[in-house]
């Protein structure tokens, strides 16, 4: 997909399609004024018609509209003007691309960024319309050898209108940004919903390394398991042994920042498949534990943003990446492991595997003396059923890196919302035969989850995001969401100062 900015007269604009914008009781945006004006109230006249009213994200397509050099022009209903926000419009988005991408519309110019929702501005809305249009634009297609349903002509280019010269910069910067952000979550989309039979361990550990011939400088290095056994991840290794994959730790190093500055550490979890191991899930829906590498393959969606646009940071991503199976040699209850950090764990729950993997990763860390580390994971079914599929859960002992993740998340749209974090809590992992056990009962799942995490992360400042309910959809739309990479890239965009050197905020 390609994005151009366009400037000038409308309706003087050469283009196979225009879309403009129509609120609630036919009211034309600006833009759309214009081309009204420019077409002698031709807008107007069919608006009076009663074909679209204005509600949202519902089409009207017009041909032969006079006055204007546009082969056909798109409105789009948005919605009362008063109440146009970030949901409204990306809802309004969404609706044009899909129309534009099934009527064969190569190209097409939008004049909808105009309209500068509440909360978002000029920059916002630019940045929207790129990352929807991607969203929207994304399908999967490796493991299938016809798409019925994929347009023969899809939209290959959106160009954007832009009223007033002096904003083109800000305009190019949001586009810059948000075309960056829309191919990270297209990465994470592909790796979540490639099978867990393909993207194994060692599968991505190649995209990893594939990344890494493609940006100069971003290195890659690949842990094999008798490295990990050297270094005593105990713990991370005791999930690999029932498998026939062997487990890989995977380690991006992005170098953008100044020479020693502390870099910002990812963790994400890339458990390809997730079968329960010996406590072995239902075998109902058991096929979408393939997205149980949902927090790894974001991960490498960020890093592929954070490289892409050449940010100024130094980044780290760490993937501890395995498979959890059921075999005469894996972990079985009742068995204590030790972890890289010296802690043993009771395992009461094979399931409960992703914090085993994790913390071995989260000690590893500690060598690159990080300003922050966050790590992401489909981490528990508790998430789930707090918060849904609409936010992820956050976990962080700092209040001000808590207040800038949530933040970043209301500013990319991808939000989160803040756990608890209670010393209260962990005494629910405690152990009679080990430091801790693996598990904290069915009360407070997912609190219990980042709290067994916390005690891996004493060394330098830590958050945890569960994305268990927000990585993926299921029913009838199953499939990765390319969710966290929004935030993170947001979070890296204002800690690397890109945003407020640019003036966009």
């Amino acid at each position: 997909m390609e994005f151009k900015i366009k400037t000038g007269e409308l309706a003087n604009q050469k283009t196979p399609c225009l879309v403009l914008g129509v609120f609630e009781s036919r009211k034309l945006s600006g833009p759309g004024e214009a081309i009204d004006k420019a077409s002698e109230g031709h807008l107007t006249k069919v608006l009076r018609r009663g074909d679209l009213d204005g509600e949202t994200g519902r089409l009207l397509m017009l041909y032969d509209v006079p006055g204007v050099n546009s082969d056909r022009v798109l409105l789009v209903g948005c919605g009362k003007r008063k109440e146009l926000d970030r949901t409204a419009y990306r809802k309004a988005v969404a609706a044009a691309v899909g129309l534009l991408n099934e009527t064969q519309t190569v190209e097409a110019l939008c004049t909808l960024p105009e309209l500068a929702p509440d909360g978002l501005g000029l920059y916002g809305a630019v940045r929207e319309t790129a990352t929807t249009t991607l969203d929207k634009v994304y399908r999967y297609d490796q493991t299938r050898r016809e798409d019925k349903k994929a347009p023969k002509h899809p939209l290959k280019r959106l160009n954007l209108w832009v009223s007033k010269k002096q904003d083109r910069g800000t305009v190019e910067r949001a586009v810059r940004h948000g075309a960056a952000i829309g191919r990270g979550v297209a990465l994470a989309k592909d790796l979540g919903n490639l099978p867990g039979n393909i993207c194994t361990p060692a599968y991505l550990a190649e995209r990893a390394l594939a990344l890494g011939q493609q940006h100069q400088n971003l290195q890659v290095q690949i842990l094999e398991e008798q490295e990990m056994e050297a270094l005593g991840m105990g713990a991370l290794l005791s999930v690999s042994r029932g498998s026939r994959q062997p487990a890989k730790l995977i380690i991006l190093d992005y170098r953008g920042g100044e020479e020693g500055a502390k870099p910002i550490v990812l963790v994400g979890k890339g458990l390809t498949f997730d079968a329960g191991g010996i406590s072995l899930k239902p075998s109902e829906a058991m096929d979408e534990m393939k997205f149980d590498m949902c927090g790894g393959a974001s991960v490498l969606g960020t890093l592929l943003a954070a490289a892409d646009l050449g940010l100024p940071v130094n980044l780290i991503g760490v993937v501890p990446s395995s498979e959890n199976l059921p075999d005469g040699d894996a972990n079985k209850p009742g068995d204590i492991v030790t972890s890289m950090s010296g802690q043993t764990i009771e395992i009461l729950n094979t399931d409960a595997e992703g914090r085993l993997i994790l913390c071995d990763a989260l000690t590893y860390c500690e060598r690159f003396s990080p300003a922050v580390v966050i790590d992401l994971a489909t981490l528990t079914g508790a998430c789930v059923v707090a918060l849904g599929k609409h936010a992820s859960g956050l976990f962080a002992p700092e209040d001000e890196l808590a207040e800038e993740l949530l933040e970043a998340g209301d500013t990319a749209g991808d939000r989160a919302w803040r756990m608890p974090l209670w010393e209260d809590y962990q005494q629910q992992l405690d152990s009679n035969f080990a430091d801790m056990a693996n598990i904290g009962g069915r009360d407070a799942g997912a609190i219990t989850a980042a709290c067994f995490l916390s005690r891996y992360t004493k060394k330098y400042p830590w958050a945890h995001l569960d994305i268990a309910g927000t990585a993926w959809l299921s029913g009838k739309e199953k499939g990765a969401t390319g969710r966290p990479v929004p935030l993170l890239t947001q979070f890296l965009l204002r800690r690397s100062g890109e945003l407020a050197e640019s003036g966009t905020e």
